[in-house]
Parts: C-alpha cells; structure tokens; sequence
C-alpha cells in the first residue's frame, strides 16, 4: 500500500513536506483500507487520540488505546487491523533519509532501537500527550504555511524536536520495564532478551565491518541457527535483516558526513572492492554511492 492511498477522516488535511512522500503528517486517520499495510522506504509514528485498534504487528498483537503512542518501524508488516468506530489517531510518516535529514540517526542508538522492535508501543501520561499535542498542532500551522524562507529546516526542526520528545518518553518506560525484568532475571525469555541485545551491541560496535551471520554467533557461542530462531522470537527480525540495517546506517553516514573516496569507504567496511561496495550501495539504496552523495551529503 503506497502512502497516497490512505486517506485521513473527512474535512482533514494530509500534509507533505513539498510534494514528496519523504515526510507526511495526517492530523485525524481512522482505518486502513485493506486492514494491512507493508512499507519498505517508511517509518510510521502513531499517537491515538481516541477509541481502540488491534491489529497484528510482525506477528505480535498490538492493541491501542487512548494515549499509546506507536512507532511503526521501515520493513515491518502490519495485518488484521481492526478498530472501533471512534478510533482516531494523528500519524507522522517519515522516509529513511529524512531520518538523516532532521539529525535523528545521530541520536536514536541501537539499543534504542531493539526496545523499540520489542516493544513499539509505549502509553504516555496525560502531560506528555499535551506536549506532543502542542508539538504537532505547531507543526501543522507550518506545514500549511509553506513560506519557502527557511520553510524546511523548520519544519524539519520541529519534527526533530518531537522525535526527541518521542525517545526521551521511550526511555522512561523502558527503564520502567527493565526495573521489571530485574525482578524476572531467572526466567528463560530474560536471558533469550539478554542474549539478543548482546547481539545488537556487537553489530553497533561493528559499524558495518562485519556483516556475517556466523561471525557474530561465533562472538556470541551460539549457532547461526540458534541466533537465527533467537532473533525471530525476541524481535521478529532475522540476524541479517538488523546486521543490514546498520550496514546501510554505517554507509549513509561516510557518504553524507565524510569526504572519503568510495575505495576508502569500501576499504573501511572491509568490502572486497570498491566495485563490489558499489553494488551493494545500488543494490539497497537504488542509486550508485556517487549519486547518493550528490543527492544527499551535506
């Protein structure tokens, strides 16, 4: 399902930054039309405002309530979306590079990132719901007022600043939950939990210089296979789906923030050759590293 395809209540507005998909913000959004949605390029922030959804989130049942704030993460698979006929949420829809874009992939670690697979949905308190009410209600005035003086970087910047707001509240409740775990610290999915994010801080440290399965079993004394199945029950992901994550992270970034050459690039990431990197860098960002950095670096 393409973002142009999902359509807000009546009488609201769909708001694009220019006249891209690479960021969207719909103030009053009810259902899906096809009761699913699969999108590649596309993160998703969701703050419900009023009734109930369910739906099934890569294979975990999701269900929101007032106040839930939910974070749909690029690659991920949302079915059986059901909700009450008073559901109502606002969403923010976000391209990869706009993540870079509005300076989050700097912030945003991989550990943040874990919580967020495992746990996407966080219930927020009345006060912060307030706050990120008066977040968006700013950043819908600006995005109707498309003045080209600087109209971007401010709007990026509010989107920026509501991000923050965002990880700040999903850090507390995932200090809240590990204070839980703490407790459960003998029961086999604490260590399954543990073990996984044993992983995704050795693919952090990696920084896309290590891309092997086996490699990163090896670290861990486990079997590719055994990490494989790990992976899927703690996060719904596959070692190398998340290994290729931060391999692309890795890369956006010298492409963007560095002026080294493709061949020290390559040379850095312990690519065989700089003509294999180029395949690699076409082969999941569509477009040669040169035309990445022509398009993108700052």
């Amino acid at each position: 399902m393409e973002i142009q395809n999902l359509k807000p209540r009546g009488g609201s507005d769909t708001l694009r930054l220019g006249d891209s998909d690479e960021l969207v913000v719909m103030e009053n959004f009810g259902s899906l039309p096809n009761g699913e949605i699969s999108l590649d390029s596309h993160g998703l922030i969701v703050i419900c405002t009023d009734g109930i959804a369910q739906f099934d989130y890569d294979g975990q049942q999701i269900q929101l309530r007032k106040n839930d704030l939910y974070l749909y993460m690029a690659h991920s698979v949302v079915t059986n979306f059901m909700s009450s006929p008073d559901f109502n949420c606002r969403q923010i829809w976000f391209s990869r590079s706009e993540l870079w874009n509005i300076n989050m992939y700097g912030e945003v670690s991989l550990a943040d990132l874990t919580y967020l697979k495992q746990h996407p949905k966080v219930h927020l308190s009345d006060e912060e719901v307030s706050l990120l009410d008066d977040y968006f209600q700013l950043l819908c005035r600006r995005m109707r007022d498309q003045k080209p003086l600087l109209y971007s970087e401010i709007v990026r910047s509010l989107v920026s600043t509501m991000m923050l707001e965002m990880l700040c509240m999903m850090r507390r409740d995932k200090e809240q939950t590990v204070q839980q775990d703490y407790h459960e610290d003998t029961t086999p999915g604490f260590h399954r939990r543990r073990l996984a994010d044993k992983f995704m801080r050795l693919v952090e440290q990696s920084d896309g210089r290590m891309r092997r399965v086996d490699d990163f079993a090896s670290q861990l004394n486990v079997t590719p296979k055994y990490l494989s199945t790990l992976l899927k029950e703690t996060m719904s992901r596959r070692p190398s789906e998340m290994i290729k994550l931060f391999t692309l992270k890795a890369i956006e970034r010298r492409l963007r923030f560095s002026d080294m050459t493709m061949q020290e690039i390559a040379n850095d990431l312990n690519f065989p050759n700089a003509s294999f990197f180029g395949k690699y860098v076409k082969e999941h960002l569509g477009m040669t590293p040169l035309e990445y950095r022509k398009k993108y670096q700052k």
